[in-house]
């Protein structure tokens, strides 16, 4: 009889070659499903309603909601593959009520001069450099942020890019994002096209060797905590107090667009996201063209009341 791990092993195949998921997603699903495994192991059926309405119960006990969503929907779309393949009589998610209420977290942002105060750090310690080392690594760390900004890129499709992915005829760049979905990006500003440029000519040879656009010290492709840890590392040296991420440029990217009144169905497909409903969170983080709103275009502004 064909066990659990069976099952699960088979999936991940089925994912990773049909339906061409992300090595990280993959990665999250494997250990989801392991502690589903460690779980069941205690229950008669993996595949009763009963074993998962209790393991859902128990994940509500021990994790954020956020963190309970995540676990859920590995564990409902390996019981979809199931029913798919016909392994299940009947899956037991079609008898489960797992809605619930999730607080929902504002994006966390950059504020506009704070971005302006990171890049002056990154060229003031270009201009400083006291070795080619040192020169080096911050044309490359320049070129990094100047694109996560311009483009608004996950730090994950960032480090994915390859050489033939930029293309400096019609500055444009191919992103591959989540579920494999392909989409081009323009690069407009010229001081973010010669960072690239400069980044491309003096890490030539290194690109070449690795496959990747950007490249370590090793010769190897660009790690997402290498990337965290350079931005960490700038945000020092600029006393920047506030914790900075990667992804926090995506999310400054957005509400400052919206903040001049790009249209917000442009932001969605410049950001990937495949429902407008996940863009829409921007809009209420975007308070400077609120207050513009509230404070100089109010009607009660032009009404003159008594004497």
């Amino acid at each position: 009889m064909n066990t659990f791990n069976y099952y699960v092993a088979e999936y991940l195949e089925y994912c990773e070659c049909r339906k061409r998921l992300d090595p990280k997603t993959l990665k999250a699903y494997r250990i989801d499903l392991k502690q589903y495994d460690d779980y069941q192991k205690t229950h008669l059926e993996f595949y009763s309603k009963d074993t998962v309405d209790s393991y859902i119960t128990h994940l509500h006990k021990a994790y954020k909601p956020k963190t309970v969503k995540r676990k859920i929907a590995a564990l409902k779309t390996f019981f979809h593959y199931m029913e798919y393949k016909e392994l299940l009589n009947e899956n037991p998610f079609s008898k489960l009520d797992i809605r619930f209420r999730e607080a929902k977290l504002l994006p966390k942002t950059i504020p506009f001069h704070s971005i302006q105060t990171f890049l002056s750090a990154l060229y003031t310690q270009k201009e400083k450099a006291a070795s080619e080392h040192q020169l080096h690594c911050c044309i490359r760390d320049i070129a990094v942020v100047e694109l996560l900004f311009a483009t608004g890129i996950r730090i994950s499709e960032l480090c994915s890019l390859k050489p033939a992915d930029i293309d400096f005829e019609s500055n444009s760049i191919l992103i591959y994002g989540k579920g494999a979905k392909e989409r081009i990006l323009q690069i407009g500003n010229p001081e973010v096209l010669s960072a690239l440029l400069l980044y491309q000519e003096t890490f030539k040879t290194d690109i070449e060797i690795c496959g990747y656009f950007f490249v370590n010290r090793l010769q190897q492709k660009l790690s997402d905590q290498s990337v965290r840890f350079m931005i960490n590392r700038y945000a020092k040296l600029a006393n920047i107090e506030q914790h900075l991420t990667p992804h926090m440029f995506r999310h400054s990217f957005a509400t400052l667009l919206l903040e001049q009144d790009v249209d917000i169905r442009y932001i969605q497909r410049i950001l990937g996201h495949s429902s407008i409903s996940t863009t829409e969170i921007y809009t209420h983080v975007s308070n400077v063209k609120q207050k513009d709103i509230l404070f100089n275009k109010h009607p009660r502004n032009l009404m003159v009341v008594g004497d």
